[in-house]
């Protein structure tokens, strides 16, 4: 043990001497308890002030600093920059696709950039050292616990960090406009307010309600986007099934809009046309939802949003693969096996004078496993 460190009995120091002893001398101290045998120790910048090592501490808060302004683009993108849906050819398409990219782009380049001002900062301004510690087994003592804290001090202040006010300064605003950006992801849903268009929001209906007093067919996917395939009663034999999707005229040959309504999340529906004869219980107030034996439910299933793409015409159960939910068509597709607690909602049909199946009205219910305003869970 160096000479300029007393100790008592047994070669450890007492209470007293531990409170008498400058930083320095504790931080030597915590090495020789931990047998911590230091073998080479050379500082980055040996005189302080040199040019060098002011270039090393600009070129390393320049890095902190370019993590600060990607953090702050990040914000302002992720809160201003338009985000809401844009279709092919119309004004403002170019930014909106841009979206995702650029707050990819700045939010990356945020957290690059900090990890390469922190390896920059070990690299070029810590000091250079070598040390050999011997393994310990067991809990820490107290003088150990004592000790540690002024080895930790000691340390950060052979990095010199402590004199370097640009560096302290850069790295705290990088970290904090970093903090800030996260946070924003996590209240991005918050700050943006769902109901804002009051009724019309587009958490309120689906693609299925009639707009203007234009009519909504019932549509089928035919491999070809802009292909038409409005259904009617005759397309389907007893006991079949038939995924179905929102159609208007005013959408025909523009595959932007034919697309959308194909592809959207509560969009799928599936139209079941029963047995002749086969008894059917029907929820009240919901009587007239269907069309003689042909009944049209949501395809997302009310567990976990899985499509319900399967059909037993033996026992009338539609299926979600995902998790082995079933749902007896019989019984107003209510759920009789598996994690699913709703049925699936009700699409009011009917044929129209042309002869082709139409939607009614919009979703009476919520479709999907979950909605902010559900009143209850049956």
């Amino acid at each position: 043990m160096s000479s300029d460190v007393s100790t008592g009995p047994g070669g450890r120091p007492t209470q007293e001497e531990l409170d008498a002893m400058s930083p320095e001398q504790l931080a030597r101290l915590a090495g020789e308890l931990d047998e911590v045998e230091v073998v080479h120790n050379a500082p980055a910048f040996p005189i302080p002030g040199t040019r060098a090592e002011k270039r090393a501490e600009r070129a390393v808060a320049l890095w902190f600093l370019i993590s600060a302004i990607s953090g702050i683009a990040f914000v302002v993108a992720f809160i201003w920059w338009p985000w809401e849906y844009v279709n092919a050819g119309e004004p403002g398409v170019g930014l909106y696709s841009l979206y995702t990219p650029v707050i990819g782009l700045t939010f990356g380049m945020s957290i690059l950039a900090l990890g390469i001002a922190v390896i920059q900062a070990v690299k070029k301004l810590f000091p250079a050292e070598v040390a050999v510690q011997q393994r310990h087994d067991g809990p820490s003592d107290e003088i150990d616990r004592r000790t540690i804290m002024a080895q930790l001090a000691d340390a950060g202040n052979g990095t010199t960090l402590g004199r370097r006010k640009l560096i302290i300064r850069s790295a705290g605003l990088s970290a904090a406009v970093l903090g800030i950006g996260t946070g924003v992801i996590a209240l991005g849903g918050i700050v943006r307010n769902p109901w804002a268009e009051g009724e019309e929001a587009p958490l309120w209906h689906t693609g299925w309600r009639p707009e203007g007093g234009e009519t909504v067919y019932l549509r089928t996917d035919t491999g070809i986007l802009g292909e038409i395939a409005r259904v009617r009663p005759e397309d389907m034999e007893p006991g079949s099934m038939m995924t179905v999707f929102p159609y208007r005229e005013s959408e025909r040959g523009n595959e932007e809009e034919l697309l959308h309504a194909q592809r959207a999340s509560d969009a799928p529906v599936m139209l079941i046309r029963l047995r002749p004869g086969t008894p059917v219980t029907a929820r009240p107030g919901q009587e007239n939802f269907s069309y003689g034996d042909y009944y049209a439910w949501s395809k997302v299933c009310t567990h976990l949003g899985c499509p319900t793409s399967l059909y037993q015409a033996q026992d009338n159960r539609i299926l979600c693969p995902c998790h082995q939910s079933q749902f007896l068509a019989t019984e107003d597709a209510e759920p009789v096996f598996g994690p699913a607690a709703r049925p699936l909602p009700q699409l009011p049909i009917t044929v129209n004078e042309e002869g082709y199946f139409v939607a009614e009205s919009d979703f009476v219910e919520p479709v999907g496993p979950a909605f902010w305003e559900r009143p209850k869970t049956t």
